[in-house]
């Protein structure tokens, strides 16, 4: 397994056959750090690398304007990502709105490599499952159990 975080290139330590896009709730570091668990899952994956948008040296003073250079590098980072994905997990947490998220769940909805992890209680959740319905998309509850279905048992 290999984890890549921005702004690390995704094309220059991408060379396993399999990509995971940790698509969810940050929300400025608001949400807590699930992506690490997750990652943490994948690690006996050898086949796997983790594309982790959760940046380490995340600035919230950064403007999120296009003319932001760091805020910039960060969103096209995870467009890529998730174009090179060939999984995404999307986790949507209760106590979060996730707007970027339900963005990315919107563009990536019909492309066949969504999985989403939406507990009962997240606000946005009847749209949630409504969208996942209509493309074909597993909707769980648990993280551990998303990844068990989906991944086998790490």
């Amino acid at each position: 397994m290999k984890e890549i975080t921005p702004p690390h290139s995704l094309s220059a330590h991408h060379r396993r056959p399999y990509a995971v896009f940790l698509a969810g709730s940050i929300e400025m570091g608001v949400a807590e750090d699930w992506q690490a668990k997750v990652t943490d899952y994948f690690v006996a994956l050898a086949d796997f690398t983790v594309l982790n948008p959760r940046r380490a040296d995340w600035d919230s003073n950064w403007e999120q304007t296009f003319t932001s250079p760091n805020f910039y590098q960060q969103v096209n980072w995870e467009l890529n990502g998730l174009d090179r994905a060939t999984h995404i997990i999307l986790n949507l947490l209760p106590g979060t709105k996730s707007p970027i998220s339900l963005l990315e769940l919107g563009l990536y909805a019909a492309s066949g490599k969504l999985i989403i992890c939406c507990p009962t209680g997240f606000w946005r959740k009847g749209n949630v499952d409504i969208v996942a319905e209509r493309y074909g998309i597993p909707v769980y509850e648990k993280m551990e159990e998303l990844l068990a279905d989906n991944f086998g048992k790490a």
